[in-house]
């Protein structure tokens, strides 16, 4: 997935805080998918540790856009 050109960065002002809380809170479920882009924004973020240290700033991506559900066939059984 490539990574967006639209980025959000914010400071850690927590203790215990990791990339993958950052972005379920900011995106939800859908944040999972983006923590590899994350990193290559963050060049020296994972050798921090698991945990963020407070003060750090990170950018994040912003979502990329939702596809368009597909449209269901719909069977009727009377007609």
């Amino acid at each position: 997935m490539p990574v967006s050109n639209i980025h959000e960065t914010i400071i850690v002002r927590g203790e215990g805080i990791t990339l993958d809380l950052i972005l379920w809170r900011r995106h939800g479920v859908r944040g999972q998918s983006l923590v590899a882009d994350a990193l290559t924004l963050n060049p020296g973020l994972a050798a921090l540790g698991p945990f963020i240290p407070p003060g750090t700033s990170v950018t994040i991506p912003d979502l990329p856009p939702q596809p368009a559900p597909a449209a269901a066939k719909v069977v009727s059984l009377f007609g």
